[in-house]
């Protein structure tokens, strides 16, 4: 897990849109690698090109949609995602996450999210903070206008400006292994020890299991 975050300062983009589906997020043709970088020059293809996309395609040379929030050049630089209700629906793809980080983005705030989604993002370190349609609309006006975000995790409070904008809930233990990177084989590593004396008590308890594992092997 890459992303670790405490308190991040960053610019965001509006994405004012409900039900953004995983297959906008980053369409089907390009889910071949099994790889978490890469997918990040394919984020929203379909809304960010005019042609359509194809793995292996040189990006550089495809004509941008000049229409598209993520090409405007004031918004080229910004690693927070404002977006509105059920953010992530559609198939359980873990690729859209792997898309989102690669482009750069460390958190995405909506008013709701996608279940599988939602899980996916915390098991990949990118922070998914849910408001109220109210508080959305204050953040989606601040980003139009360029305003620095700022996000205290710790606090899960957002501010800009020193002014704070909204307070968010999180799960503890979902926050815990944000705040310390920790991912699923993170967080197991982190009993490493415990692990190693529950195995050297059941070797002494079940001496034949370990044979047969030893046969096996």
């Amino acid at each position: 897990m890459k992303n670790t975050i405490t308190f991040h300062t960053g610019q965001a983009v509006p994405l004012d849109r409900d039900n953004v589906d995983t297959d906008q997020i980053i369409p089907k043709q390009f889910l071949k690698s099994i790889k978490k970088s890469g997918f990040g020059e394919n984020l929203f293809d379909a809304w960010r090109y005019e042609d359509e996309g194809f793995p292996g395609q040189d990006v550089s040379k495809r004509k941008l949609s000049e229409n598209f929030i993520l090409n405007q050049s004031r918004f080229l630089d910004s690693d927070i995602l404002i977006s509105k209700k059920n953010f992530g629906c559609g198939s359980s793809r873990e690729h859209a996450v792997w898309s989102l980080m690669d482009y750069g983005f460390r958190v995405v705030i909506a008013e709701s999210f996608a279940d599988i989604f939602y899980n996916n993002c915390f098991n990949n370190g990118l922070l998914p903070i849910v408001l109220s349609s109210n508080e959305i609309d204050k953040l989606l006006a601040l980003s139009h206008e360029r305003k620095i975000i700022e996000i205290d995790l710790e606090n899960q409070v957002i501010f800009s400006e020193d002014s704070q904008v909204a307070q968010f809930e999180i799960d503890p233990f979902r926050k815990k292994c944000i705040l310390e990177g920790l991912d699923e084989i993170g967080l197991s590593l982190t009993h490493s020890e415990q692990i190693k004396e529950f195995e050297k008590k059941r070797a002494l308890d079940s001496p034949w299991i370990f044979i047969n594992e030893k046969k096996n092997g």
